[in-house]
């Protein structure tokens, strides 16, 4: 099991895990050839093609399944391992984004029948994990966080982001906007 390390990562660290990310299959999907690399390209440039201007939300949605590498199997909390990985680098909002991804979903489920439809075999599995729909209090408490509604639409593309057959820009493409969100 890798942990998260202890010392500050820089955005080199985060690039090299990102290439690792390559040959990690997407944890709890039946999908076969796609990486935790390969769906976190595709839901970043989902997130780019709806918010062109939105850097932070697209590194968040790049970034959001890190966690699945730093600490397979755990996940219950692997928007949190993330979360607390990029934070140094990229800061407090994509932070946020990548934990928040988790109780989005859960969210989602508790507010929108249409979603829970949407969701593939292993999300629907590893909800129960996560902790199934919210309660109304959960929600009202969800709501009122810092980038409720980016979260809720970092999940959404989350969830479309899982066609491995999918063409989408590669992990070079996306440097300059590391840099940048990294400043």
């Amino acid at each position: 099991m890798t942990e998260v390390p202890a010392d500050r990562p820089n955005l080199s660290r985060v690039v090299a895990l990102l290439q690792r990310a390559g040959s990690f299959e997407e944890p709890n999907e039946e999908i076969i050839g796609l990486s935790i690399l390969g769906h976190g390209l595709q839901c970043a440039a989902h997130l780019r093609a709806e918010h062109p201007d939105d850097y932070e939300l697209q590194v968040a949605g790049l970034l959001h399944d890190v966690g699945h590498i730093l600490r397979p199997g755990c996940e219950d909390v692997h928007g949190l391992v993330g979360a607390e990985f990029v934070g140094p680098v990229f800061g407090e909002r994509v932070a946020a984004l990548v934990e928040y991804h988790v109780p989005a979903k859960r969210y989602l489920v508790t507010v929108d029948q249409s979603y829970r439809a949407q969701l593939s075999e292993g999300s629907v599995r590893t909800l129960a994990m996560q902790g199934a729909q919210m309660t109304e209090e959960e929600v009202v408490l969800f709501r009122s966080t810092s980038f409720f509604a980016d979260a809720v639409e970092l999940r959404r593309m989350d969830e479309a982001a899982k066609d491995p057959t999918a063409s989408v820009p590669g992990l070079d493409s996306w440097l300059s906007t590391l840099e940048l969100v990294a400043g």
